[in-house]
């Protein structure tokens, strides 16, 4: 998230005449769109929508002429200036409207800054946050792998509170609820898509969600979980503070803390040990709960539930590619790689 900045504007003549310096939006994210409902629509809107957000929240933009502003695949950054009180520099972020976004600015809110990045503003019904700028030429993708367990938890263990009750925290979706529903659509799928892989590997995933469901569980454990945090996600404070990190771009649910180990699993694979990835997969993982201090084998669980869901997903789409790396991730954390799957470093990485 972010960039250096450049200098800073000497006065703004126009939003609408700043736009003009404005690259256009990266090709993967204006690819991505066209898979979002009225992502398209969207793309060709956004220069109109970042004027409107410059010129509500008092706002220069401060882009280096040529500078690229920072995207993902469903959101642009630019960096600003805030003209008057403040932070004097953050950055905009202009989402595509899509339903994953929508808690985002509930639970940057109730973080408040611990953990995660800082909200300063939001427009919900543009999907635009203004947020505090960090280092975004660096994140823990920057750290040796084995050494990203220790900064990883620090964080999670700021994240994960627990809830209060009230209207802020009934937007978050619940994941014992969700865990419910997939006793039934995950074997729907598999059915409807030939059972793809083996019958063990989906009972592994439904005993997880029958016993984390809403009878299973215990309530009391429930956290804010930031179910995206990621090594791209996980970003420095600023410059001179490389190892003090900060979350971004959250996809919050309340549940158990291990639902958010997985994405540090599926996440560089080619760096595992080619003498053993899958050994190396599983101590990473033990790793990571130890860390954060989870329940390891809870964690590694999850990790199957939510590659098991990836891969059928892919699978759907016809997206095989990555759905031999969910596959490989799923098996070998469970110390059953399954036969038949590419080499860990011939899959898709992330």
């Amino acid at each position: 998230m972010g960039s250096d900045a450049g200098a800073g504007t000497s006065g703004r003549s126009s939003a609408a005449g700043r736009l003009a310096d404005l690259p256009d939006l990266p090709p993967a994210l204006v690819h991505s769109a066209r898979t979002i409902e009225g992502g398209a629509r969207w793309t060709r809107s956004w220069h109109g929508l970042l004027a409107e957000r410059l010129d509500a929240w008092n706002l220069d933009l401060d882009l280096r002429p040529g500078q690229a502003a920072w995207a993902g695949r469903c959101a642009v950054v630019v960096p600003v200036l805030q003209r008057t009180g403040g932070t004097p520099d953050a950055v905009l972020k202009l989402s595509i409207p899509h339903d994953e976004a929508l808690p985002e600015p509930d639970a940057l809110t109730l973080w408040d800054g611990t953990g995660a990045v800082r909200l300063l503003a939001s427009s919900r019904p543009d999907y635009a946050l203004l947020l505090q700028r960090l280092d975004g030429d660096h994140s823990l993708r920057d750290v040796p792998l084995d050494e990203t367990p220790a900064p990883w938890g620090a964080v999670l263990r700021q994240l994960c509170v627990r809830p209060e009750g009230g209207a802020s925290w009934a937007v978050f979706p619940h994941l014992a609820s969700e865990a419910e529903q997939w006793t039934d659509t995950l074997p729907a799928q598999w059915d409807d898509l030939g059972e793809p892989f083996p019958r063990w590997l989906m009972e592994a995933a439904l005993e997880v969600c029958q016993s984390r469901g809403v009878l299973g569980r215990r309530s009391e454990r429930d956290v804010l979980v930031h179910s995206d945090l990621h090594y791209d996600n996980l970003l420095p404070s600023s410059p001179d503070r490389l190892g003090d990190f900060v979350a971004i771009d959250p996809k919050p649910v309340l549940g158990d803390a291990e639902y958010a180990v997985a994405p540090m699993l599926w996440n560089r694979l080619t760096e595992l040990d080619p003498a053993d990835p899958a050994g190396h997969l599983q101590a990473h993982c033990r790793a990571l709960a130890a860390a954060a201090g989870l329940d390891a084998e809870l964690a590694r669980g999850w990790t199957v539930v939510r590659e098991v869901r990836n891969a059928l997903s892919y699978l759907a789409h016809g997206h095989e590619g990555d759905a031999d790396r969910s596959l490989w991730v799923a098996s070998s954390v469970l110390g059953r790689t399954l036969d038949g799957l590419p080499p860990v470093g011939a899959l898709p990485s992330l």
